[in-house]
């Protein structure tokens, strides 16, 4: 087992699910919702659902991943596409749109159904997982298989713990959107971003000057 390629992929998924769980979004704006009305559960019940939504859109990019391994040209072309993504996202993570938080439009009984709705909803999260997740994966899918599935499960635990660490912030009214902290939480992420993208880039030059 290629356990450096294991780790790295793994701390690839953690860094990108800390990141997309503190960028405002969608889903971000249900779970403070729930957690304003619901409390810290119902923020915790709406930050679970990527366990549910992401599960299918996981196992498509793993299939896709060896296949894109085997295709320089389709993987450069992806990569290039999801480094613009990417860097797209990295540089909202500096402009934000603060989301408008309506607490009294909440159904205080469907916290679960109404995250994994939005999440459903939102197409960030396939652009995501078909543009970067199944680069990532691609890149170590015929050295280590088991590398692709640590970096999907990292991702997916990450992602769910930190929105719930933000809705017991936001239980404890200990933060808010406007805060200089959340801020400056979000212009690291934005680094973060950008610093994948480059690497995505960096990936579809080396495959071009192979012969691409």
């Amino acid at each position: 087992m290629e356990i450096d390629l294991v780790l790295r992929l793994t701390l690839a998924g953690l860094t990108l699910g800390i990141v997309e769980g503190v960028k405002p979004g969608p889903l971000l704006t249900t779970v403070i919702k729930e957690t304003l009305t619901a409390g810290f559960r119902g923020g915790m019940r709406a930050a679970s659902a990527p366990i549910f939504t992401d599960g299918p859109l996981i196992l498509f990019s793993i299939f896709m991943a060896g296949w894109i391994a085997t295709q320089p040209l389709v993987f450069c072309g992806i990569a290039i596409l999801g480094a613009i993504f990417l860097t797209r996202m990295g540089i909202e993570c500096f402009y934000p749109e603060i989301p408008d938080i309506d607490p009294n439009d909440v159904d205080l009984s469907k916290s679960l159904k109404r995250g994994i709705l939005t999440n459903l909803l939102n197409p960030n999260a396939y652009i995501f997982w078909l543009l970067v997740g199944g680069p990532l994966m691609a890149t170590a899918a015929d050295t280590e298989p088991i590398a692709p599935y640590a970096y999907a499960v990292s991702f997916i635990l990450s992602i769910v713990l930190v929105k719930m660490t933000i809705a017991y912030f936001f239980s404890k009214a200990q933060v808010n959107f406007s805060s200089k902290n959340y801020q400056l939480a979000l212009r690291i992420c934005g680094i973060a971003m950008l610093f994948f993208a480059s690497t995505l880039v960096y990936k579809a030059f080396e495959l071009w000057q192979n012969g691409l």
